[in-house]
């Protein structure tokens, strides 16, 4: 199943001084290409030779999109233009696409930014402990002193965010949820990536203006990162991120402690632990941490990462270890777009596959989901720091809702799409910043809509149900969702008019969920629960 670039752009087409060639990555709107510059020297001598073409279609499309991308590329926009640090990377120039001709282009924001060679992430999908990795955590904590310094926190730092140059050196990139620091604390969007959340805002309020954070942050996500690259292993035990979610809450309650690999080194635990402590005033600041990582490193001021450690460009030609590779390096460039899209084809079309298997290890794949929905399912899942929210669940609501039909109409009960939306509550739930949308969405509603917002709402839900309600909670939240979260606190549970809408999702939950997960026992418990008892 095949998808296609949030922003399609052909191979050749000129914008400025720039002309586009192949595909690097593609997110849910922007995408970036390699460019290739077309102005001479004397016309502008000031740009490189090649570049990072990253568009993000702002001039045309609904009225959703052209709020929220505006917003976005003013985050990121800002942040360029004022900090232009070592450790970051670099905005060479911003252009509007003037294109009548061609609708889904015109109007685009064009972002031209440094080429790097790889990812983070690439590498460590390609090497887990390689051997340059405390020289690039002393590059990396540079970049984060470099941002803390002027005053803004990163907000979402992990591997995917770092950027690995031809010359061997990192850099520190997608700055969409970067936030300007407020005295001591800045508002970024609500959603992050729950592996690097630092315990504390797995449970903040959410307000207006998005979610309170400060600098110690950025720390605790340096020290998940900083553990991850040298053992190849997380800090907090867990095969899922649901379970390292519960694992961090419970470290910070003070009922676990942490578990630190018995492969790090001396000199290393302590600075991970320092960067882990369970409140954020006991965490170093990034500046104190910068002298002890660069001590640990044993490296003097910008240290370079050997070229030899950089991933490999791989065409298709290289076949099946290619292509397992590019699953595994899923987020290969962190532009602000993280979705690896690959550039072969003797066509020169590109193409985003989402393959089968995408979650497997919290999502079956042999229960009929359909394959071009599970990323859009499991990555919903995933921006919620709410552990009840998974890729099971959202999947398991989405069957009960529509049995996956993206084009389910219901204009009698003005419900629209696979998770059955009515386009005046969606309008609130489309945004992923707080800030609903100026106009009403129109059918048809497509999943790209749809599902991430089922994920917002739940995540919206899950801290407004009480505890001592009876039931899975899972199964309540998706019974909230189909009514609402008052109803359900006021039945104690599943009220007694959707007893049958919670017994088809919790079948379809425990369906769903591997069997090594350790809640499925409940799963069945509560599917016996709700199933009503057969008339004699």
């Amino acid at each position: 199943m095949t998808e296609p670039y949030a922003v399609p752009v052909p191979k050749g087409y000129r914008v400025g001084a720039w002309e586009v060639r192949e595909p690097i990555a593609t997110g849910a709107f922007g995408s970036v290409y390699e460019g290739r510059r077309v102005a001479s020297d004397e016309e502008r001598p000031d740009l490189p030779k090649s570049a990072a073409l990253k568009f993000l279609p702002t001039g045309t499309g609904t009225p959703r999109q052209l709020t929220h991308l505006r917003e976005i590329v003013e985050r990121e926009v800002e942040l360029y233009r004022r900090l232009k640090q070592p450790r970051l990377i670099r905005m060479y120039d911003t252009l509007t696409v003037d294109d009548p001709a061609s609708p889904t282009l015109d109007g685009a924001t064009l972002l031209v930014l440094e080429k790097a060679e790889g990812s983070l992430s690439a590498l460590l999908a390609a090497q887990p402990r390689p051997d340059g990795g405390p020289v690039l955590l002393a590059q990396i904590c540079e970049g984060l002193t470099q941002l803390h310094h002027a005053g803004w926190v990163h907000g979402d730092l992990k591997p995917a965010n770092v950027l690995l140059m031809a010359d061997g050196s990192a850099r520190l990139a997608d700055f969409n949820m970067a936030a300007e620091l407020e005295g001591t604390h800045a508002y970024t969007p609500a959603f992050s990536t729950p592996d690097y959340t630092p315990p504390e805002l797995l449970w903040s309020e959410i307000g207006e203006r998005g979610r309170r954070i400060r600098p110690s942050a950025d720390v605790w996500a340096f020290g998940v990162l900083a553990h991850l690259v040298l053992t190849g292993s997380f800090p907090l035990p867990g095969a899922t991120p649901t379970a390292r979610r519960d694992a961090a809450a419970a470290y910070a309650r003070g009922t676990d402690e942490l578990r630190l690999s018995p492969e790090l080194p001396d000199v290393w635990r302590e600075i991970v632990r320092d960067c882990l402590a369970r409140t954020h005033a006991d965490r170093i600041p990034a500046k104190d941490l910068l002298r002890r990582v660069e001590a640990a490193a044993g490296t003097g001021r910008s240290p370079r990462l050997p070229r030899r450690l950089l991933p490999r460009r791989r065409s298709r030609r290289t076949g099946i270890l290619a292509t397992a590779l590019a699953v595994v390096a899923a987020s290969v460039l962190g532009y602000g777009v993280s979705r690896w899209a690959d550039a072969g084809g003797s066509g020169g079309e590109s193409e985003k596959v989402t393959p089968a298997s995408y979650g497997a290890d919290e999502l079956r794949t042999d229960k009929g989901i359909p394959a071009a929905y599970r990323r859009l399912i499991v990555d919903s899942a995933h921006d919620c720091v709410q552990p009840e929210v998974t890729p099971a669940l959202i999947a398991a609501l989405l069957k009960a809702e529509s049995d996956f039909d993206p084009d389910l109409a219901d204009p009698d009960k003005d419900e629209y799409g696979i998770a059955r939306w009515t386009p005046g509550v969606l309008r609130w739930w489309i945004r992923d910043d707080g800030v609903p949308a100026k106009e009403t969405p129109r059918p048809p509603i497509t999943p790209s809509e749809s599902i991430p917002a089922v994920g917002r709402y739940l995540c919206f839900i899950e801290p407004r149900l009480r505890d001592n309600l009876s039931g899975d909670r899972r199964v309540l939240l998706a019974t909230a969702y189909r009514t609402s979260y008052k109803k359900v606190n006021d039945a104690g549970g599943v009220p007694p008019n959707t007893s049958s809408y919670a017994t088809r999702v919790a079948h379809f939950l425990k369906e769903y969920t591997p069997q090594d997960r350790d809640y499925t026992a409940r799963v069945a418990h509560y599917l016996e629960e709700y199933t009503p008892p057969r008339k004699a």
